[in-house]
């Protein structure tokens, strides 16, 4: 595990096994008991199960996006629910948005390739539908017939933007692509309008891959996203940074070591929200289970109502 700068120097890593304890979504800052990640679907005037704000979440659309210099400002990310950092081939990092289809953005891009992280990450959804541009060729039927995604691929959907240069201008009309995904369930996520107790005071935290960087700098409101040294446009109101175990994917390429982060079993995990720090701990026993994010100290590591990036660091 890298050490990290800001508000979570001193306090990722020490985080140890613990028990798996979380709370039903709520918006008052109260639990309302233990209970497990649920896999129903919650009740119409629910609030979100992915953003702890009012209203049910529909159908789920998730979208590979390009994340490398040459690629950004990507497209349509303030409208993800939640977004997710992921290691890819030479160190390099990737994107995966995640949008309830209540509120999608027109398009979506620049649109890459998927991973095999991504087919697990996702299995604690409810077969999501997956936008991707390709994959490795023997990845590629394995997406297309998972039961863990609704895979969308070389469909009319996508398109090239003028003034990109390849590959990094395809990009992903989103009408209509979640209409055969499932609908948002538990995915774990508990959410409390007021911050748990504790935490480390702090403006600034970072995450890191081997070739890539992500600084996420507290505003007063939000969490301000830089990466690579980079501002960009994209905010949060959350920020986990999820330290994972990182091996060598069963698919591989011509190119070198394609990097598999898994993210079934448990490990420890840096929490940020309202300007603080908290160091925790996640466990996810199995591929359809959700992710519960646990205090070191007990309890569970409430979010803010609101969105959510996900930094899968090794």
């Amino acid at each position: 595990m890298r050490a990290r700068s800001g508000a979570v120097s001193g306090i990722a890593g020490i985080a140890a096994a613990l028990a798996l304890v979380t709370a039903c979504t709520v918006s008052d800052g109260h639990s309302t008991g233990p209970t497990s990640p649920s896999a129903t679907t919650p009740a119409p005037g629910s609030p979100s199960v992915l953003t702890g704000k009012p209203g049910a979440a529909g159908r789920v659309l998730a979208v590979k996006i390009d994340n490398v210099g040459a690629a950004r400002p990507a497209t349509g990310l303030n409208d993800a629910d939640l977004v997710y950092g992921i290691e890819v081939e030479g160190g390099l990092s990737r994107i995966m948005a995640v949008f309830d289809s209540s509120h999608l953005p027109a398009t979506v891009g620049p649109v890459r390739s998927a991973r095999e992280t991504d087919l697990q990450l996702l299995g604690q959804y409810d077969k999501p539908a997956l936008a991707f541009s390709g994959a490795q060729s023997h990845l590629l039927p394995v997406l297309k017939s998972s039961t863990n995604i609704t895979a969308v691929t070389g469909t009319g959907a996508f398109f090239r933007k003028q003034g990109r240069p390849a590959p990094h201008n395809e990009y992903l009309h989103t009408k209509g692509l979640a209409d055969r995904a499932g609908i948002a369930k538990d995915i774990g996520l508990r959410f409390a309008a007021e911050p748990p107790a504790g935490g480390t005071a702090g403006s600034t935290a970072t995450a890191a891959m081997p070739s890539a960087r992500f600084a996420f700098t507290w505003n007063g409101t939000q969490y301000q996203v830089a990466m690579d040294g980079t501002r960009s446009p994209w905010t949060a109101d959350n920020v986990i940074i999820q330290h994972v175990k990182v091996k060598e994917s069963r698919f591989h390429s011509r190119t070198g070591y394609v990097p598999f982060s898994q993210t079934v079993g448990s490990g420890t995990a840096t929490v940020l929200r309202d300007g603080k720090a908290y160091a925790a701990h996640w466990n996810r026993p199995t591929e359809s289970a959700g992710t519960a994010f646990t205090l070191a100290g007990g309890g569970p590591a409430t979010l803010h109502p609101g969105r959510t990036w996900v930094i899968l660091e090794p």
